[in-house]
This record gives C-alpha cells, structure tokens and sequence, in this order.
C-alpha cells in the first residue's frame, strides 16, 4: 500500500482543528472598539499624562548656542564637530553619515 508522506498525521490535524475552534470562540476585540480605545486616549485633561497622572512641572532645558568648529546638518539635523563636515552645497552643510 502506499503512503503519502506529505499528508498531515490525524493527532495533528486534530489539535490544528481544536487550536482553530479555540481561536474562532476567543472573545478578540474587532477593529471598532480599537479605534474607541485610541479615540479615548486622545481626550486626554491639559496636564494629565498618558498614565492619568497629572503634570504640574515646568521643564527647563538649557539651550546652548552652536560652537565655533560646530555645524548642524542639513539633512539629519543633528549638530556635529567640522570633523565630520562631508560637504557645502548652496548654503547647507552635510555630515559624513548623510553623505557616506
């Protein structure tokens, strides 16, 4: 008698078909109730944080201007030493990264 060896064994096609029922009966949320629970993150109080705890700071950042032997990219925008200076072109300055 032949045997077809591609065809699934009988133990795993039934454990296939129970994985299956399991799933279909699960109670997974549909695309409707995702986008309610987005949409009701988005109507956040001014000055409550995403966790429901409520901000009352002031943050203090220290600018500090660009340096002499510093230039910003004009592609990644990041500020680099003139070490990394690739190229000028019409005003704008490249790094090494951007342009490597």
């Amino acid at each position: 008698m032949a045997t077809d060896y591609d065809e699934l064994r009988s133990d795993v096609k039934e454990s296939q078909e129970r994985s299956l029922a399991v799933l279909h009966s699960a109670k997974a949320p549909d695309a409707h109730s995702a986008v309610r629970e987005l949409d009701e993150t988005d109507d956040l109080e001014e000055g409550q944080g995403p966790g429901g705890e409520f901000i009352d700071e002031e943050l203090i950042v220290e600018v500090v201007p660009l340096a002499g032997d510093e230039f910003t990219c004009s592609s990644c925008f990041l500020v680099h030493h003139r070490s990394q200076l690739a190229r000028r072109k019409d005003g704008a300055s490249y790094c090494a990264d951007c342009e490597g």
